[in-house]
């Protein structure tokens, strides 16, 4: 009886409060019985927040679940565990992958149904083998479903529930100050059996905006969350959150209750498995994008969207103002909070976290490079009726082929280093499958699909990449097996812990790239030195400041550093994690 009191009494303490603000005194009290039964039986007596959710040793992967397909007739999930086990057991811990339910449009962002495994990937077991081996991350498209939808059938037939899940405006509203990611048309037109409506739709006519302003939207949400724990996430991953509640005569993005209603999911995975860690995803300026951290009670980890333009920019110009001021205006993240760092994706480059970041001359020749390296340009519409660029469509691996001068031989090592900066940094690194792959522009799969973001979709033949990555000399074996080396040498580093202290350096050369990481224990400095140039760049080692009394080594060349006070001579690209722990 007392542990049953301690749990109502938690849940009580932490719910109730959330849901008055979001929902209203009134409609509180039913909404939290009815979430309490849902809960009742995960729930833990002392609901405590695991501060310890990550390591040095995390690293994740991000890939389709039909990235890399077998001829064979093999599920693709079958093939992908496959050769996630005999490529990157050792190499990476995590796995989030991209949508795998049955969809209709958006490579699976347009979801039909949350609960089932998209059959031509194959089964639940599938994604659970994969889990069993290596932490899983589930994308939750939590803003908006599928027009294949059970609920949107249901809503066009005017039955329920699915008749209350939609956000219904009258076609004359004025939604001029809507923040827009698409330039597609905001209101959908539906004929339904009470007449024509016009229902709200963020990103496309195939994916409709859910009414979470309906308190039981999001009991449905609750339920999905919680079969996808029981399934083995480790990583609850909030797609597009940022648009999640609407409000007419205002931007509709960001407002006071979608950062209520993390509040409230993250309260409740604490709750039910406090191991479950909540990440959101939104492609906005920086400041905003931090903002999503809350008061360290909204998500555990937040995308550092600002740092893969800006680190392309800094590699295409060969020089680091710009990052390194970044650098030193983001905070360290919060306690029990870290960033989730990456450089490409299954989306575009996204440019609008460089807004007030980079000049305008220098934004304005990172587009056209990218044009010129293959890439295309996906726009927005902006509150004014304009567009404006919104994500560079290309693979990383090409976008590096050169720089502002053009292509050159140094791609290899230009991406190499791009990657080894991202895995330096404060937080948690994140590889989309194509970084480790180094995977070209796919100019086919744009002409098939007829979408600019399938340019960095390629779906490998298992067995003609099981061929490049056995020879030595072809792209994807060199650049897997020194990222995967690479990464191996990180995940023993105790200064490379999420939360390790980042100090930025500023060596007195722009095209030098440097930061210290120290470990919480304080007994490991790391000293990250990064070429950005495609010259050879020198640096006078006392400027960092190195220890005498401690031993240094270079952890990825192994060279012993003897003369503290010498010169470091570092080759274009060549980056250096100088250490006094080895």
């Amino acid at each position: 009886m007392t542990v049953f009191i301690k749990k109502v009494g938690l849940f009580s303490l932490r719910i109730k409060p959330l849901l008055r603000q979001i929902y209203g005194k009134e409609t509180a009290e039913g909404l939290a019985d009815k979430l309490y039964s849902l809960i009742a039986n995960y729930l833990t007596a002392s609901g405590e927040e695991n501060l310890d959710k990550w390591s040095e040793d995390n690293i994740l992967l991000i890939t389709y679940g039909d990235s890399i397909c077998n001829d064979n007739g093999e599920p693709p999930l079958v093939t992908l565990e496959r050769f996630l086990t005999e490529n990157l057991q050792d190499t990476i811990t995590g796995v989030h992958i991209l949508p795998f339910f049955p969809y209709s449009s958006d490579d699976g962002f347009a979801v039909i149904d949350y609960l089932e495994v998209n059959p031509e990937l194959g089964e639940w077991k599938d994604i659970e083998a994969i889990a069993n081996r290596f932490e899983l991350m589930v994308d939750l498209v939590i803003d908006h479903v599928s027009s294949k939808s059970a609920w949107f059938e249901q809503f066009k037939q005017g039955k329920k529930p699915g008749c209350d899940y939609f956000i219904e405006v009258d076609s004359l509203s004025d939604l001029s100050g809507v923040v827009r990611p698409r330039s597609s048309p905001l209101l959908v037109k539906v004929d339904t059996p009470n007449g024509e409506k016009h229902v709200w739709a963020t990103f496309s006519a195939d994916q409709l905006d859910l009414n979470f302003a309906n308190p039981d939207v999001l009991i449905e949400f609750i339920k999905i969350i919680l079969f996808y724990v029981n399934k083995g996430a480790k990583y609850i991953r909030l797609d597009a959150v940022g648009y999640l509640w609407k409000k007419i005569g205002t931007p509709c993005i960001h407002l006071s209750e979608t950062h209520l209603m993390i509040r409230l999911i993250r309260e409740i995975l604490q709750m039910v498995n406090a191991d479950v860690a909540l990440i959101t995803e939104t492609n906005v300026p920086n400041r905003e994008n931090l903002s999503y951290f809350g008061n360290r009670n909204e998500a555990h980890a937040i995308y550092n969207f600002s740092l893969p333009p800006l680190l392309l920019n800094a590699l295409l110009q060969g020089k680091s103002e710009h990052l390194k001021t970044w650098m030193m205006s983001m905070p360290p993240a919060p306690i029990g909070c870290t960033y989730l760092n990456f450089t490409a994706s299954h989306d575009g480059i996204g440019v609008r976290p460089t807004e007030g970041l980079l000049s305008e001359e220098e934004y304005l020749q990172m587009l056209e490079t990218m044009e010129r390296f293959g890439g295309q340009i996906s726009m927005r519409q902006k509150c004014d009726g304009t567009q404006s660029p919104y994500e560079i469509n290309i693979s990383l691996f090409d976008a590096l082929k050169g720089t502002v001068k053009g292509e050159d031989r140094w791609q290899v090592e230009r991406f190499i280093c791009a990657q080894t900066i991202m895995m330096s940094l404060e937080g948690i690194p994140a590889f989309y499958i194509h970084s480790l792959l180094a995977t070209p522009n796919d100019y086919s799969n744009v002409v098939k699909t007829g979408h600019k973001r399938a340019i960095n979709r390629h779906k490998w033949d298992f067995a003609k990449l099981e061929k490049l990555l056995a020879y030595p000399q072809s792209l994807q074996s060199r650049v897997l097996g020194e990222l995967s080396r690479r990464i191996r040498i990180r995940r023993r580093q105790s200064a490379f812990h999420p939360n390790a202290t980042q100090f930025t350096l500023y060596p007195m050369n722009s095209a030098l790239f440097a930061f210290w990481r120290q470990s919480r224990e304080r007994d490991q400095s790391i000293f990250c030195i990064n070429n950005l140039s495609d010259r050879i760049q020198k640096l006078d080692l006392s400027t960092i400041n190195l220890i005498c009394t401690d031993p240094w080594c270079d952890l990825l060349s192994g060279l012993l550093i003897e003369d503290i006070y010498s010169k470091l001579i570092l080759k274009p690209y060549q980056s250096v994690w100088i250490t006094n722990k080895f």
